[in-house]
């Protein structure tokens, strides 16, 4: 080093080298211990739960978690500044937002349900119908940039909501803390810490979780249990696309991918018109109908296809089904007791009938006294705290 510096320098770095150098090393080692860590991000999982797999270039600490957190809540990362991601992700709804369809911040109609963030971190697949999402990370960029429907609305505003951020003291401290080693705020990590965030958001801690994790035999009442044997049953056949600890095929955890077929025809309805249904093509032929995997994937087969979504706290996460058409649980039953949708709905055709529907739906009787069983279960399923625990709330100094 002392030979590339001016000769009066290398000279005073000559003969006072070593006290230089002894200088330097304390004041590196000042500014070192100034700068925390930061620090690794503890998960609040049962007893020998296994962990969520998370990507290895972001992760998890607990002071991403909390950027995402305000992150999260912040109304400027919206194309109208009026607009979070907690606007269609409320918390005290798991996350979703009680309405069939939410509006962007264009005033434009997002043409698909709200879907719970809750064990998202779980998730082998997101969005209703994508197959080609490989992680939250991605997954984030849709309701961030997507045109068609506008969700959040940041193409093109970008730099006006990163200059937003990088003037706010609070969040130049919560970025440091999360990013020591950035030289300044970028979208990259604003979606890695949004990741973050949404990923700590577990709920384990439901009456059934504390009857099948915690050993606690009296978590569940009779009628709970005999409907946790009807949905368990072959006769209903539940299971199958609602399965494991997050009831979802598409749930993984870090040593096991999930179910690579995830995408399900339930009959809701059956958009393409038949030769059995001649009446319906005249009607069939101006509407735009979302045909699900098929807009991703191309293929046929794939028209009318969707993810089954967790039923974790399925209780407050009404209304349901990807278009929300669906508005209460018994509902739901009565939909599946009939195999899908026998009537014609605003156009579409008998969801019965359609060629690719599950093998699975197939129509099941029930008495009153089942139905309320099956209600108890599901009732079973959500967690109040993950409804209102402050380290997902709104911070309070926003």
């Amino acid at each position: 080093m002392i030979n590339r510096l001016p000769l009066p320098l290398a000279k005073y770095y000559v003969v006072f080298g070593l006290g230089m150098l002894l200088v330097c090393l304390v004041i590196a080692f000042s500014f070192a211990c100034l700068r925390s860590e930061p620090t690794p991000y503890v998960w609040h999982l049962p007893p020998g739960f296994p962990e969520p797999p998370v990507p290895p270039d972001n992760p998890m600490t607990v002071e991403k978690v909390e950027l995402g957190r305000h992150l999260f809540y912040e109304k400027q990362l919206s194309g109208n500044g009026l607009q979070s991601c907690a606007s269609c992700h409320q918390q005290e709804l798991a996350f979703t937002d009680g309405v069939a369809m939410p509006v962007g911040s264009t005033g434009q109609v997002v043409n698909r349900n709200s879907m719970s963030l809750v064990n998202v971190a779980y998730s082998s697949h997101f969005t209703w119908a994508h197959n080609g999402l490989a992680n939250l990370e991605q997954q984030i960029l849709i309701p961030l940039f997507n045109e068609q429907p506008v969700e959040m609305g940041l193409t093109g505003a970008q730099e006006r909501v990163l200059a937003a951020l990088a003037s706010d003291k609070q969040y130049q401290a919560l970025f440091a803390k999360a990013f020591p080693e950035a030289k300044s705020i970028t979208m990259d990590n604003v979606v890695k810490a949004l990741a973050c965030f949404v990923r700590s958001i577990v709920s384990f801690r439901s009456a059934f979780d504390r009857y099948a994790y915690y050993g606690d035999d009296s978590a569940l009442s009779e009628q709970a249990l005999e409907g946790l044997a009807l949905f368990m049953s072959e006769r209903l056949e539940c299971r199958h696309c609602h399965s494991g600890f997050n009831f979802a095929d598409t749930s993984q955890h870090a040593s096991e991918k999930g179910e690579p077929d995830a995408f399900h025809v339930t009959g809701l309805y059956y958009p393409l018109g038949s030769s059995l249904q001649p009446q319906l093509q005249s009607v069939l032929a101006g509407i735009e109908v979302d045909r699900g995997l098929y807009h991703v994937s191309g293929v046929e087969t794939d028209k009318d296809r969707f993810r089954a979504p967790s039923l974790r706290n399925i209780a407050v996460t009404a209304p349901y089904m990807h278009d929300g058409s669906i508005q209460s649980l018994e509902e739901v039953l009565d939909f599946y007791s009939s195999a899908g949708r026998p009537a014609i709905y605003d156009g579409f055709g008998d969801g019965r009938l359609h060629p690719h529907k599950s093998l699975f739906i197939k129509g099941f009787s029930l008495t009153e006294a089942e139905k309320a069983a099956l209600m108890a279960f599901f009732l079973s399923l959500t967690d109040n705290d993950v409804l209102s625990e402050a380290r997902w709330s709104q911070p309070r100094n926003d």
